[in-house]
């Protein structure tokens, strides 16, 4: 039985937004808190994604997708 896996329902936008926002000096809490996210999932976004541009984000969950399909 395949366990199907949990996607993310914030886009890769709202991801990046999140990432600059807080490269930029605004509060994490307060950040959070405006986008509706767990401080802890903006810290996992953030280490998982943290420094990439808008294109290899795109990039990177696409290949995320063709290896879920596999």
């Amino acid at each position: 039985m395949e366990v199907p896996i949990k996607r993310s329902k914030f886009t890769e936008e709202q991801i990046e937004f999140a990432l600059r926002q807080a490269e930029g000096g605004i509060n994490v809490e307060e950040g959070c808190r405006k986008l509706g996210i767990e401080e802890t999932s903006f810290y996992v976004r953030k280490k998982k994604y943290g420094g990439l541009g808008m294109t290899e984000l795109r990039r990177f969950k696409q290949l995320e997708e063709d290896s879920r399909q596999l």
